[in-house]
């Protein structure tokens, strides 16, 4: 089976650290599995490059006890349904196994 792409690459030109990351970093995987889902190839390597990374000074805290945890493995993504039009998928058609994320770290939005 042929992979979607080598690798799929997001650039972000202004990045806020604290809560940014994580978001875009799952948005754009889980975008990835799905257009392989529906083009009935498998997701390649996601690469995410930062122009502007930045952390706001009420997010240090919880960044600080971000960088002393411990990676866990990733979890699985299973696409428990055949789709065949990627505005077809609904939040049912998602299942995680062996997520084991850490308690939740508080950060504030910054405007």
């Amino acid at each position: 089976m042929y992979s979607i792409i080598e690798h799929l690459t997001s650039f972000d030109l202004c990045f806020r650290q604290g809560l940014g990351i994580p978001f875009n970093i799952a948005s754009y995987a889980l975008l990835t599995y799905m257009i392989a889902h529906v083009t009935g190839l498998k997701p390649g390597e996601f690469v995410h490059t930062i122009g502007d990374a930045h952390i706001y000074s009420n997010h240090r805290e919880a960044l600080l006890e971000q960088v002393k945890r411990t990676p866990r493995p990733f979890p699985k993504l299973e696409i428990v349904r055949e789709v065949e039009n990627i505005d077809d998928f609904k939040f049912e058609d998602f299942k995680l196994i062996d997520y084991k994320p850490y308690p939740k770290l508080s950060m504030k939005m910054a405007l």
